[in-house]
């Protein structure tokens, strides 16, 4: 058994090894590892989305707006799903490999695999490249997840594919993730 003296200089070693840099610090939960947020201008978090950004209406994309990226992140993911689809889960839109200096998707953003800006498109649920806004059958509320994620790493995944493709290559890379939850109801 050691003797408590022993301890106490093997701490005061340690300490003084981070202290000096021989040893990095252990990593601490910095200020932007916590406080990732999505926001839009076309609707509040919990509210409903205008039938502009539907298929009832003009169906664009919602311009968004992220704050707070971790260090590390080197690349953004977005994906957009309606959790309240009949048939299961319906991903509306998938964009990836977003570069990280990127805080911002414009309203009506093209249909097209890879965007001038940096990143790709994925296809949706209705089986096309880009965004689909909400269509949900007539009667109740369904709600509409804009999942950012912060990744470590550029996702090997070539334009236009799927959603369960690009979550599958996003295991292990998530640093940070943020929501925001539209609604809508026809």
């Amino acid at each position: 058994m050691r003797h408590p003296a022993h301890r106490e200089i093997s701490l005061f070693v340690a300490f003084f090894a981070v202290l000096v840099g021989i040893i990095p610090a252990p990593r601490a939960l910095t200020q932007t590892d916590a406080t990732l947020v999505i926001t839009s201008t076309a609707f509040a978090n919990g509210g409903p989305i205008g039938d502009t950004y539907a298929c009832t209406g003009r169906n664009k994309s919602p311009e968004l707006y992220w704050t707070g990226a971790p260090d590390q992140t080197h690349a953004w993911t977005l994906i957009v799903e309606d959790s309240d689809a009949p048939g299961g889960v319906f991903i509306h839109w998938v964009v990836y490999n977003l570069p990280r200096k990127l805080t911002t998707l414009s309203e009506g953003e093209p249909a097209i695999p890879s965007l001038d800006t940096g990143g790709s498109q994925g296809v949706n649920s209705a089986g096309k490249v880009g965004y689909f806004g909400p269509c949900p059958p007539p009667g109740k509320t369904h709600h509409y997840h804009f999942k950012l994620y912060a990744l470590d790493a550029k996702l090997n995944v070539p334009p236009g594919a799927n959603g369960a493709a690009v979550e599958d290559a996003m295991q292990k890379h998530v640093l940070a993730t943020a929501e925001l939850i539209g609604t809508f109801q026809r």
